[in-house]
């Protein structure tokens, strides 16, 4: 299959550069794949399209404040997304971290981050990732709590100038359930969830289970391949823990809030849809010809054209079933993508 063919046309307007005001007032495009009928609803109604017997999983995956900026000697200034955490050295804490622009930067340049926060590039990696050594005055983790910013995707814009406090993404680009730290992207179907969506779906008789994933490069790095099967997902840690999988190996159905959580639910199965708990890492790529053994149901976000995302939502309902539903969206005037809308497929 050509990477080519997963393209669609979106006009620039319609991809959300900010949440909407109320979590659940987002819209929500129904998909049923048996009938390929869509509908058009409020995300608030999701509990009407639930019944009890199901049983919901959501990533409690936590957004860490991953991206900071820095001066180089030079004066340049230096953006980095930490990526992943390597461990601790003599007080220091050590990151991979995609750094723009990297070209200049090399071994050993020490990074200035202000507040008596800089760092050590300690080697590159690969073409795009360095491993560096943090050190802050009151503990590197305090400081990205203080002074890191939310890790946005590069089509939603922010200045660089203002002050991480005087937004709100720090907030909003966060579930309300987030819970384990180790996110640099939000798993931004769970955006949607407020607390009286959740209790409405309780009061169904619907379960609620949570699985992790530490969303990471292997979700939102862009594919670079010009025939889908040659790419390559890059791992991302997994939990499931004991009680999560008795819930879902004695569910009616499985709806999976996000692709996170359909990667880490088909990561654990077996050949019979059994779901076992523990923990690893999952390279697992979903494109259309995969069969799922677990998750019946998908709630999920409007996704970039040619991305792995994009690929998994086509694998679940359809090549042809998600073109014509993203042209409905675009029609429709859905917003896109982290702050945009969302489709419930079942």
């Amino acid at each position: 299959m050509q990477l080519k063919d997963f393209s669609y046309f979106l006009p620039e307007e319609l991809i959300a550069q900010h949440p909407r005001p109320q979590r659940d007032a987002s819209r929500m495009m129904r998909l049923h794949r048996g009938a390929k009928t869509i509908e058009d609803d409020l995300f608030a109604a999701l509990p009407k399209y639930l019944e009890r017997g199901d049983v919901l999983v959501i990533n409690d995956s936590r957004v860490i404040p991953a991206r900071i900026y820095g001066k180089k000697p030079t004066g340049a200034i230096l953006e980095l997304l930490l990526l992943t955490r390597r461990g601790k050295n003599d007080g220091e804490e050590l990151w991979e971290v995609l750094a723009r622009p990297a070209k200049r930067l090399k071994e050993q340049d020490v990074i200035d981050f202000g507040h008596s926060c800089e760092g050590t590039v300690i080697a590159r990696l690969t073409d795009k990732k360095w491993l560096m050594a943090f050190r802050a005055k009151n503990g590197f983790e305090n400081y990205l709590e203080r002074f890191g910013r939310a890790p946005l995707p590069p089509y939603i814009r922010r200045k660089k100038s203002v002050d991480p406090d005087q937004t709100d993404d720090r907030r909003r680009y966060q579930t309300i359930y987030a819970k384990t730290p180790g996110s640099v992207a939000a798993p931004t179907a769970g955006l949607h969830f407020s607390s009286n969506v959740l209790n409405d779906l309780l009061a169904r008789g619907v379960q609620v289970a949570s699985v992790t994933l530490h969303v990471g490069l292997g979700t939102f790095m862009p594919i670079e391949t010009e025939q889908v099967e040659d790419h390559v997902m890059q791992p991302e840690f997994f939990e499931i823990s004991a009680e999560t999988s008795q819930k879902i190996n004695g569910a009616k159905r499985v709806i999976a809030v996000g692709t996170t959580s359909t990667r880490t639910l088909e990561s654990a199965a077996d050949k019979d849809g059994h779901i076992s708990p523990g923990s690893g890492e999952t390279s697992l790529y979903i494109y259309p010809g995969y069969t799922f053994k677990r998750v019946n149901g998908l709630l999920t976000n409007f996704h970039l054209p040619c991305s792995s995302l994009f690929l998994l939502v086509s694998a679940f309902a359809g090549t042809d079933f998600i073109r014509q539903a993203y042209a409905h969206a675009v029609k429709d005037r859905y917003l896109f993508y982290s702050y945009g809308d969302c489709m419930l497929m079942i």
